[in-house]
């Protein structure tokens, strides 16, 4: 699984199969990579949406990642486009 990086002792990714059609950009966020990851969607404003909390991460913690995250958005859309080759954020699919 692609690793963007790591906040608070998490760890933020990419599933390396993100189906087809695929997802707008997303990431996963979890103290280990797992399929019970915390799931967040990076807007095309830059800030982040939590889509789900399966990792469970506190709320308190999850508030500080979201930051961090927001701060990050462009290197990992960035990151994503490289991977993936194709960008769409989550908010232009719903337009």
């Amino acid at each position: 699984m692609p690793k963007c990086f790591e906040a608070y002792g998490y760890i933020i990714f990419f599933w390396s199969n993100e189906g087809y059609p695929m997802e707008p950009i997303h990431v996963h966020i979890g103290k280990k990579i797992s399929a019970n990851s915390t799931k967040i969607w990076i807007l095309s404003d830059g800030s982040a949406e939590v889509a789900n909390n399966n990792s469970r991460i506190p709320l308190k913690d999850l508030r500080k990642i979201l930051k961090i995250i927001e701060v990050y958005s462009d290197m990992i859309v960035a990151k994503w486009q490289q991977y993936f080759g194709e960008k769409a954020l989550f908010k232009d699919q719903l337009q």
